[in-house]
């Protein structure tokens, strides 16, 4: 497993954040490496910092203190214009799609290109835009419906097309199967594989409560608890473990279903 995981695309070390400037930490001493090319899922119930810890991955909040490199750049060295510059590297399919409602869906699409690529003319941007919808599974005849006209997995896959408009190394997912029922959150696991495998040494983290999805679709898996790492391994690992917390996690949300 070392030889696989040797290239890492983010790397974090001694992690902490409080918001309360005092003991209560929502991360304590995250240590972790993403390896690139890989779907690694995070995982780990509900409270446990996942969503706070990629925050500080995408450079959208300061860590109290601790390191985070992407793609071997520390990010508490750049500046917020930096910042918002590198993120172009990164790609996010945020929970419940978040797309914009007065948007048809190539609008929604193009958002990213059109703040980014404005050297585009709004003919190329377009084809660039459909492009992306296209790549995301959607049909040519929802490319301009607005957002309130699709399903919800048409919604996801409009949402999935931004996050890949800019040819992102890192495409992360907050949540992406929250309040979706069982055939449509199968969809969405598979979404994200088959984009995964299209992106020629794309990086997928996926933030999740699905363990389903963490098993199937995951090379690596990370289970989080109060703020800190407590296992890392390949879904099988952690099928295999015997350490209690874990089995008790994975048998509620695997072995039960």
């Amino acid at each position: 497993m070392g030889a696989v995981m040797s290239e890492t695309a983010i790397k974090i070390r001694d992690l902490r954040k409080s918001f309360d400037g005092g003991k209560d930490f929502v991360l304590n001493g995250i240590d972790l490496d993403i390896p690139k090319g890989k779907i690694t899922m995070i995982i780990g119930f509900s409270g446990t910092g996942k969503s706070v810890l990629m925050k500080h991955i995408l450079g959208l909040m300061a860590p109290t203190s601790g390191s985070i490199q992407i793609l071997g750049t520390e990010l508490q060295e750049m500046t917020s214009q930096q910042k918002a510059k590198f993120r172009q590297k990164m790609g996010v399919m945020f929970q419940y799609a978040a797309l914009f409602d007065d948007m048809s869906a190539l609008e929604n699409a193009c958002f990213p290109i059109k703040e980014h690529r404005k050297s585009l003319s709004i003919k190329d941007r377009n084809l660039l835009g459909l492009k992306k919808l296209e790549m995301a599974g959607l049909d040519a005849k929802h490319h301009y419906k607005m957002p309130g006209e699709l399903s919800g997995g048409m919604r996801k896959r409009v949402a999935l097309a931004r996050a890949i408009a800019l040819d992102p190394e890192i495409l992360l997912y907050d949540e992406p199967t929250t309040g979706l029922d069982p055939i449509l959150t199968e969809m969405v696991d598979e979404l994200i594989k088959s984009t995964h495998d299209k992106i020629d040494g794309a990086t997928s983290v996926v933030i999740s409560h699905d363990l389903h999805a963490a098993f199937r679709i995951g090379d690596f898996v990370i289970m989080l608890h109060e703020g800190k790492v407590l296992m890392k391994g390949t879904p099988d690992e952690f099928l295999k473990t015997d350490h209690p917390l874990v089995e008790k996690f994975v048998s509620k949300g695997v072995r039960k279903q």
